[in-house]
């Protein structure tokens, strides 16, 4: 800890409690954090492994958090889990072999139809229609668990706001689809660390400060979510969708 100034540790706890108190309820905190992290000077490499770091000491506190109060299927997590794990994990090894920057495109795409759809269903998400795992369902959440673990190890951008979608495709409230989407997101965000650590990869000086305000900014972001309920959580979430949208096309045009 002696590394850090006492100027950059206090920015990096404050950055970390931001991006955690959004990233807690809808995901999108990435934009706040890895911004954060780079201005550090860190190699890019290093940079990601350093802000998952982080990411998976907030994504583990809201998790629980939302497990806490119930926010969780368990019955449906438990399968998805080891999916997004080890699509992360692959990933994680493919990044390292390719850039993944031209998947910038088609994820601004796939961002705006999800804003869309859900400005204009009102009323989706508001109670749960989930109706338990039938074949369809468990095949269509297992191929999303895996895909989206694959593409958080990969790139990252929006994971969380397309986990909730998955959820809320299949019946979920938006309250749980949030808590669900968190424990897959921690899932993720866990395999990546364990691949960014075997890589050497991983500055703890700035990873474990930034971790500490992101443990805050978790416990304070999943409880005002789950006190306020939907009322909350969709707005957020349409906000958070409509700024990665605008951050993406700023790093395609700039």
């Amino acid at each position: 800890m002696e590394q850090l100034s006492p100027e950059m540790l206090a920015f990096m706890i404050a950055a970390g409690f931001l991006s955690a108190f959004i990233d807690s309820v809808v995901g999108g905190g990435g934009m706040i954090s890895l911004p954060a992290m780079m201005l550090t000077g860190l190699p890019p490499g290093v940079v990601l492994g350093s802000n998952k770091m982080a990411s998976v000491m907030g994504s583990l506190t809201s998790t629980l958090a939302f497990m806490r109060s119930g926010k969780v299927n368990y019955h449906l997590i438990k399968y998805l889990f080891p999916l997004s794990f080890f699509g992360s994990v692959l990933g994680v090894y493919v990044v390292q072999k390719m850039p993944p920057e031209f998947l910038k495109p088609l994820v601004i795409v796939l961002l705006i139809a999800v804003t869309i759809y859900s400005v204009f269903k009102k009323d989706w998400g508001s109670e749960s229609t989930y109706q338990g795992m039938t074949r369809k369902t468990a095949m269509l959440s297992g191929i999303a668990a895996f895909a989206l673990g694959f593409y958080d190890g990969f790139f990252g951008p929006g994971t969380g706001s397309f986990l909730i979608f998955a959820f809320l495709m299949i019946g979920f409230d938006f309250l749980t689809a949030a808590g669900n989407a968190r424990a897959l997101n921690f899932a993720s965000n866990i395999a990546a660390v364990l691949a960014f650590g075997i890589a050497g990869s991983i500055n703890y000086y700035y990873s474990i400060p930034m971790g500490f305000g992101m443990i805050a900014g978790a416990l304070a972001g999943s409880r005002l979510a789950i006190t306020k309920g939907i009322t909350y959580v969709r707005p957020l979430f349409i906000t958070v969708t409509t700024l990665l949208i605008g951050k993406q096309l700023w790093d395609i045009f700039h």
